[in-house]
């Protein structure tokens, strides 16, 4: 890229200055009409540009300031202020200053990843590219490395993401610190110094995104550049270890992102500035207040001009031309010297070329900007014979980051590759085996073309600018070998019909999605699940399958479809065990969302799975070749449950068949939490603590029972009493109860199910068990008269009761001990493991309101491992708050196979980590960090 040839420039140099739509750049304003000619205009600051990019200029503070680069409180008047970044700084911090200009954050890109754009949090936070508050401003964060911008900042940040896998072909032998500026946790402290680098006040000091250290921009230059991950390394599924042809897929379909904010605010982020009703007022009313200055709509290039996206650039009404360049190259963070850029009038029947404002319009060769120009103008590039083009070799693995060669009009894709390949020191090397690759760093997608041979390179070059001059800034050409690679895509759909064959299963993709059977091959059928996973190896047979599953029904279900990573088992690290997390973002109101994307930035994405999006089946997949890891589940019991019984149903074709199970409470009983100690539920604890409890914690083993339910005298159209008839198979992990307890969770299902949207707080919930409990108070139901009861082939007389409840875990009804923990000698001591159910009897709802505030409890009337229960009467049951009403006949428990692992957090309380690594990770969800 030509212009990044200036990227490294001497003191004197200017980059570009940009502002948010609707702001008034002042700043942009020059302080001197001297400068020497081969100068750029912004150097004419008390202070010179440093080779960071900055352009700093002397202002007066009018109000208390800090320096970004040490953080301080700026004491007097005066400060010294980037025009392009809005960097502040004091004037002994200026020779100090490392941190690069946002104009030049381009060119610290090492691989070009895109981001995944959502809506902001609600802490305080500083735009990664103008540095303000984003307080009160629309903005937006990176769902994977949390960078955080305005929404009109976020076209001129680069694609500067997380490095999570590879992609198709590339391997990388070494994964470096993922740096990001700013937005860190209270009281990080400098891996270096030891020092307190973070601020609330500004955008200071530096955080690696993936192992958390922290440094101040002056120091972390010197710390190694090889990443350990950190902490949870353990934990974290490397980089190196997954792969994904993602040519044609965005990150978001990569990362299995739902798309949270509407599609046309994902569309247009890339867009600079569109004129509204409310930013014309802004800008009239501040022309009409200072008679000095006039707004500029200026366009970066013809594409800009079709779609009506702008900058204001706010000038004095007399001024020199270089200066209204000047200021509108900073408009657009472009870091180029303004005599190598012209204004164009734009008007509406087209481009008045000859209206060019640069050139010498006055007697005394001082040209003026006055007045009577017009407020529509179109930056161009001024035309150049040759062009200093860089050319990127960090995919070969040379040890160079780039080349720098001229280029002129006869210069052609082929005769630049022999260039290359020349000052490589590759002559030997046929040029026929290697490709000019133009990539486009959008924030939001990375954009890739292979130029033809006999392309001329300065006059693409010339295009590119011609459109975009900010898409010219974010462009880069790489020397790439042109070996085939081989593409294979990996997509899982659901929402088949359940247990068909392979033969059914192709049958009924060839008729609904029209597939191509030698470019797609079914790799594994899971018919319990109704799901098939496919390898694709075309990239646009796979698009299309991708989108077109999306909308397609079969027998009324709605198909889903996922990219799914591939994990190279035989790269993971020896005695890792990755994190598979699963998580129900519907549980918990808003606070699984935010738990997803807090893990999602502190693990690898790819091993991070929202179960709204094809349940628990498409991790376990992903998963399937992984010999050791663990899960953690965020829900509540009856999501626990649902991820249980899933991996029950595929575990043979696991390779770590017993994966040991975390959880993250978002549920409202969340008894089988409480028992593992995990809590009484999620109340906004620290990620980070969350992770490294699991990674402490231990594991114990849990029974897990077998409901057989055999309803009798079914009518033939399946119902009886009005009722449908139930499954015949469930699986129990914490509690089974017949009577009034299901009664009343049956009460509390219907309330949800006429107004879901209401059950969002586990304070509404349990306020409407307690509602639904007082209408149950005069309601009497001889239970003990409709069952009968055999506890390992004995015969059990039933008390007097109105609810039997069989536990498997000593929590019940949200904590409540039912068994209670009175010594009986007729009974053992529950466990979890122990192979046997507790039953206990209960009176009626004032009894359980007695149990739950822990005046009483239950009536113990059995324990064993074989229970089967002979119902005479229709009758509310349910499993782990799963009600439903069950017909008569006979219901058989038994012991479900093996064991499954649980783990358990630990009683010992975490040491207090030491230095800017546990400080660093305290509140990772919501810094906005990460860019290399």
């Amino acid at each position: 890229m030509a212009d990044s040839g200036r990227a490294k420039t001497a003191a004197g140099e200017s980059p570009s200055c940009g502002r948010r739509k609707g702001e008034s750049p002042g700043s942009s304003s020059p302080g001197s009409s001297r400068r020497k000619p081969p100068q750029s205009p912004g150097s004419r600051s008390k202070q010179p540009a440093n080779n960071n990019g900055h352009s700093f200029r002397k202002v007066t503070l009018t109000k208390p300031t800090f320096c970004h680069h040490c953080s301080d409180f700026i004491w007097g008047l005066v400060g010294y202020i980037c025009e392009v970044c809005n960097f502040m700084s004091h004037e002994k911090c200026l020779k100090h200053v490392r941190t690069v200009c946002s104009c030049m954050a381009p060119t610290l890109v090492r691989v070009p990843v895109a981001h995944c754009f959502g809506p902001a949090g609600q802490k305080k936070r500083f735009c990664c590219v103008c540095r303000k508050n984003l307080e009160g401003s629309a903005a937006l964060r990176c769902e994977v490395c949390e960078l955080h911008v305005h929404s009109d900042c976020a076209p001129f940040s680069c694609s500067d993401c997380r490095l999570c896998h590879q992609d198709g072909g590339q391997d990388y032998d070494m994964y470096h610190h993922h740096w990001r500026e700013g937005n860190m946790a209270s009281g990080a402290r400098c891996e270096v110094c030891r020092r307190a680098c973070s601020s609330s006040d500004v955008l200071s000091g530096m955080r690696c995104e993936w192992c958390g250290i922290t440094a101040h921009a002056s120091c972390y230059v010197i710390i190694s550049p090889e990443c350990s991950l950190g902490r949870l390394r353990g934990m974290i599924l490397h980089p190196s270890c997954v792969r994904v042809c993602s040519r044609n897929f965005s990150k978001m379909h990569c990362y299995r992102i739902s798309e949270t904010l509407p599609q046309c605010d994902l569309d247009n982020l890339d867009d600079v500035d569109v004129q509204s009703p409310v930013a014309s007022k802004e800008n009239q009313s501040s022309g009409s207040s200072d008679t000095g200055k006039q707004t500029l709509r200026v366009f970066d290039g013809d594409d800009a001009v079709k779609r009506n996206q702008f900058r204001l650039v706010s000038i004095p009404r007399i001024t020199k031309n270089e200066e209204v360049v000047e200021a509108a190259l900073r408009s657009f963070y472009i870091p180029d010297e303004p005599q190598d850029y012209e204004l164009q009038i734009h008007t509406q029947p087209g481009l008045l070329t000859d209206d060019i404002i640069n050139r010498n319009g006055t007697p005394d060769n001082k040209a003026v900007f006055k007045e009577s120009q017009p407020e529509a103008w179109l930056l161009r590039a001024k035309p150049r014979e040759v062009e200093l083009l860089k050319i990127y070799a960090g995919w070969l693995k040379v040890g160079v980051g780039y080349i720098s060669i001229t280029v002129g009009k006869s210069s052609t894709v082929d005769s630049v590759i022999k260039e290359v390949l020349t000052q490589l020191g590759k002559e030997d090397e046929n040029p026929e085996d290697f490709n000019l690759l133009e990539v486009f760093m959008s924030s939001k997608q990375v954009q890739r073309q292979v130029l033809a041979g006999q392309e001329l390179v300065l006059e693409k070059m010339r295009e590119i600018r011609k459109g975009s001059l900010r898409q010219m800034n974010q462009t880069r050409f790489y020397i790439v070998e042109s070996r085939n690679r081989i593409v294979q895509v990996d997509l899982l759909l659901g929402g088949l019909p359940l247990q068909l064959s392979t033969e059914e299963y192709t049958q009924l993709l060839q008729q609904h999605l029209a597939i191509k059977s030698h470019l797609v091959t079914i790799t594994h059928m899971y018919a319990g699940q109704g799901a098939v996973a496919l390898r694709i190896s075309c990239f646009s047979e796979a698009e299309r399958i991708y989108m077109l599953a999306k909308d397609t029904n079969i027998n009324g279900k709605q198909l889903t479809s996922l990219v799914i990573p591939e994990i190279m088992q035989s790269k993971l690290a020896k005695g890792s065990c990755p994190l598979l997390v699963f998580v129900n973002p519907k549980s918990g109101g808003l606070k699984g969302r935010e738990i997803l994307y807090g893990f999602r930035k502190l693990l690898n994405p790819h091993q991070v799975f929202e179960l709204t999006s094809g349940g628990p089946l498409p991790g376990l997949h992903a998963f399937r070749e992984v010999p050791h890891f663990r899960m953690l589940v965020c829900g509540g019991d009856g999501t626990v449950g649902w991820v249980l019984g899933v991996l029950e149903s595929i575990r043979h074709k696991l390779s770590c068949p017993e994966p040991a199970i975390g959880i993250v409470p978002l549920g409202t009983g969340n008894d089988l939490a409480r028992v593992l100690r995990w809590g009484a539920g999620y109340s906004g604890e620290d990620h980070y603590s969350i992770l490294v409890s699991v990674d402490e914690a231990e594991e114990v083993e849990m029974d897990r029972w077998t409901i057989l339910l055999d309803a009798q005298e079914m009518t033939e159209d399946g119902k009886q009493n009005g009722f449908l008839e139930p499954p015949k198979i469930v699986q129990m992990n914490n509690y089974f109860g017949l009577g009034i307890d299901a009664e009343l969770s049956l009460d509390f299902h219907h309330a949800r199910e006429e107004e879901p949207d209401k059950f969002n707080s586990r304070f509404h919930n349990k306020g409407v068990y307690v509602k639904v409990g007082l209408q149950k108070l005069s309601h009497t139901r001889n239970l003990h008269k409709d069952l009968r009861l055999q506890v390992d082939k004995q015969d059990i007389e039933l008390p007097s009761i109105e609810g039997l409840i069989f536990l498997n875990i000593p929590s019940w009804g949200s904590g409540a001990d039912l068994w209670g923990s009175d010594s009986d000698a007729r009974f053992g001591k529950p466990r979890i493991d122990d192979g046997m159910l507790e039953v206990v009897g209960v009176t009626g709802v004032v009894h359980m309101g007695q149990v739950q505030s822990g005046l009483r409890s239950g009536i113990r009337i059995a324990q064993g491992s074989y229970i089967r229960i002979i119902v005479t009467k229709p009758i509310p049951v349910q499993v782990d708050g799963e009600p439903w009403i069950q017909a008569p006949g006979q219901i058989i428990i038994s012991a479900a196979g093996p064991k499954v692992r649980m783990l358990k957090k630990s009683k010992v309380k975490q040491k207090k980590q030491s230095g800017s690594l546990r400080e660093g990770r305290a509140e990772s969800p919501v810094p906005g960090e990460g860019a290399n």
